[in-house]
């Protein structure tokens, strides 16, 4: 599967089997963690059999089975939200890639003591589930390229298969609150895209503009832009 097979197929998913990760799942889950870590200067830990953080939850949609998942953490800073958003997605697809089944969490869990570790100046951002769901999740209503872009007839084919990337990035509570914007370099180096979030009460935005930065770069690819 490739990462825009994964983005096509991955869905947010609440409900999951009485199924444990394998050592040698765990084993790749927990490798791809470290290098997230490194490149994202995040402190992701994957917690496993542990059902106490999703129990009684009936802030954001119901939970059950849930066993494994990552506490997403990371040293306070202006921009750990989008870089939380951008690296654990990375995690998300990842696992997609290998059968599994995700969904962000933001508030809907319990902080359960001694399963995870915080160093000192770090908070938890989110957490993210992960197991093999009951179902592969559903498909929901999205903006459109016009709501959320500058495409137009004009604009080149692999900024449009970019936003359309981006429309399938999970955000809360399917908000969508971001815009993306193509501005052609006229022949002056790299063509640029600028990428904004938008506001919300809900907030998140600058996690879920993380995300969709990511969903972009998988669908227009890195080499076609620069971001402005």
């Amino acid at each position: 599967m490739t990462l825009l097979e994964a983005i096509h197929a991955r869905h947010s998913v609440r409900h999951y089997k009485n199924q444990p990760l394998s050592e040698e799942v765990a084993a790749a889950l927990q490798e791809r963690i470290e290098e997230v870590n490194e490149k994202g200067r995040l402190h992701i830990q994957l917690i496993r059999n542990e059902p106490r953080a999703f129990q009684g939850i009936f802030a954001y949609g119901k939970f059950s089975g849930v066993t494994d998942y990552f506490v997403v953490c990371g040293r306070k800073a202006t921009d750990l939200d989008e870089r939380v958003g951008y690296y654990g997605e990375q995690l998300v697809l990842f696992a997609q890639q290998l059968g599994l089944n995700t969904c962000w969490v933001g508030l809907s869990y319990h902080k359960v003591p001694d399963t995870y570790v915080l160093h000192p100046g770090e908070k938890v951002a989110c957490y993210i589930c992960v197991g093999y769901g009951t179902t592969q999740g559903a498909d929901h209503r999205r903006k459109t390229l016009q709501e959320v872009s500058n495409a137009d007839a004009g604009t080149p084919d692999w900024f449009r298969q970019g936003v359309e990337a981006a429309l399938l990035a999970p955000t809360a509570i399917n908000q969508q609150k971001f815009r993306f914007d193509y501005l052609p370099a006229g022949g002056k180096g790299p063509d640029r895209v600028k990428a904004d979030k938008g506001f919300s009460f809900v907030g998140y935005t600058k996690m879920d503009l993380g995300i969709a930065k990511l969903h972009f770069e998988i669908g227009a690819g890195k080499e076609n832009f620069e971001w402005a």
